[in-house]
């Protein structure tokens, strides 16, 4: 299963060059990430402890520049894998067949309390397994 969130290209997301500033794409995924985390997870699991985690790592694959503002984009949300404290979270950024970018983030669940990683919980991973790329 994969979810999926619409995302606006606000005009000032445009750079001199004309398209999405690279930056905004990591911002396209955070918001449709923050989206998933707290509304779906919250909503399916009745918790909110999925929103405790940080991010560790991100990277971006560019392949096609978004040139106009004023538009949404489609964030696709999967899961690539699922560790005992962090899990890999994909987005397919794009619309109407085109992939814009593709970004991979390392999510580390965090405990508010101690401000150190802590072990995902079987809800957690429960939850993260039906996003799975493999499913």
């Amino acid at each position: 299963m994969k979810y999926l969130n619409k995302q606006f290209v606000r005009w000032d997301d445009l750079d001199a060059m004309g398209h999405v500033n690279n930056a905004k794409y990591l911002t396209f995924a955070q918001e449709a990430r923050f989206i998933w985390s707290t509304s779906v997870f919250s909503s399916a699991m009745n918790a909110s402890t999925l929103i405790e985690m940080v991010v560790a790592r991100a990277e971006v694959d560019f392949f096609e520049p978004i040139y106009e503002g004023g538009r949404f984009v489609d964030v696709e949300i999967s899961v690539e894998k699922i560790g005992n404290s962090s899990f890999v979270v994909l987005y397919t950024i794009g619309d109407e067949g085109k992939t814009f970018a593709k970004v991979k983030t390392v999510q580390v669940a965090i405990s508010l309390e101690t401000k150190k990683s802590r072990p995902l919980t079987d809800k957690e991973k429960e939850f993260l397994t039906k996003y799975l790329e493999s499913n």
